[in-house]
């Protein structure tokens, strides 16, 4: 597993993003963060982007949305979803669309690991 890849991190909390953003960072991996999914489609990142780890509910652009757009715009990132926010059903219809994997807040530091491994072998 090549260790310059880029990791975007994508989550309207601040403290989200800098936890997150810590914990891929020690793995070795780059990362871009953004404060939302607007901001990540307006950067030049999506071209660099090995994997997305977004929130699932932010305002505006939701992270399912993002994940919309990015493929009808042909680009098919790897994408691991999070939230705070559980409702009944929601993890198996991000997983049946195609989600690498689905976390809620707060979740171990292995759980991402693994999804991020995962999201890696794939890319």
């Amino acid at each position: 597993m090549a260790k310059s890849r880029v990791i975007s991190i994508i989550d309207d909390d601040p403290s989200v993003r800098e936890a997150t953003q810590s914990l891929v960072r020690s793995l070795g991996y780059a990362t871009r963060v953004f404060a939302s999914a607007e901001e990540y489609l307006e950067s030049d990142q999506i071209r660099n982007s090995s994997c997305v780890i977004t929130d699932l509910h932010m305002p505006g652009m939701s992270g399912t949305d993002l994940r919309d757009r990015l493929l009808a715009d042909g680009y098919r990132i790897p994408i691991i979803f999070m939230t705070a926010y559980y409702e009944d059903g929601i993890r198996a219809r991000v997983m049946n669309a195609g989600a690498i994997g689905f976390l809620r807040k707060p979740f171990a530091d292995a759980s991402l690991i693994e999804c991020l491994d995962k999201a890696l072998a794939a890319a």
